[in-house]
């Protein structure tokens, strides 16, 4: 029986949401990109940054890195819940899928608002 200990807690419906709702900000977000791209053909670095210092383009963003850092950790966790029996294996692999995770989080942050 594999126990909720790195989960928090939480249901497998948490889980199920957390990916579905991940999901739509990520394509909502890479339509919006696309959209984007397809409109401004010849696009260069100011246009491109222009486009950054909006305030809710980087709101948008932060929601997707968000929703992306969500997404992968309910994965991650499914994943070695699901393939990693030993329990220090598991907990060494969900430990550097955090930190991973929270180091992409930081960084991500620190790009989109030092733009």
């Amino acid at each position: 029986m594999v126990t909720n200990v790195t989960n928090f807690g939480r249901s497998g419906l948490h889980d199920w949401l957390v990916q579905r709702l991940s999901a739509l900000v990520l394509a909502a977000y890479t339509l919006f990109l696309l959209v984007f791209l397809l409109i401004n053909p010849d696009l260069d670095h100011v246009r491109w940054m222009e486009l950054f210092q909006q305030r809710w383009v980087r709101g948008f963003t932060l929601l997707a890195l968000v929703a992306l850092i969500g997404h992968a950790w309910v994965g991650m966790w499914t994943i070695s819940t699901d393939y990693l029996k030993p329990l220090l294996l598991r907990f060494l692999f969900q430990s550097g899928c955090s930190l991973v995770l929270f180091v992409y989080l930081v960084w991500g942050v620190r790009i989109v608002w030092s733009i």
